[in-house]
């Protein structure tokens, strides 16, 4: 299993709302992908700003690429997230899952 990381920065005025957007946007479209085992998003406030850290875990390389396109570490965005991100990273980052346990 795999897992994709992605990070972005909103005003901290903004993070329910970029929250709620997450929700109607990128999980349904992580979900819709064959391959998809999950989506966790994490929110931290500091200052003024809402740091977003969206986990994904996928079955392979090849479902994210199916998400994603060719260039599997570059960052999807939606024409909306210019309302909402206070700068665009250009890449994601990919870790192998080791253990994925629940209680």
């Amino acid at each position: 299993m795999i897992a994709r990381i992605w990070h972005g920065v909103t005003p901290a005025a903004k993070a329910d709302e970029y929250f709620e957007f997450l929700k109607q946007t990128g999980v349904p479209d992580y979900q819709s992908v064959e391959g998809n085992r999950g989506v966790t998003i994490l929110r931290r406030i500091e200052g003024g700003q809402a740091h977003f850290l969206l986990l994904t875990l996928w079955d392979s390389m090849e479902a994210i690429r199916e998400f994603a396109g060719s260039d599997l570490e570059k960052a999807k965005y939606y024409p909306e997230d210019q309302h909402f991100l206070l700068e665009f990273e250009e890449k994601v980052v990919h870790y192998a899952v080791l253990l994925d346990e629940e209680r």
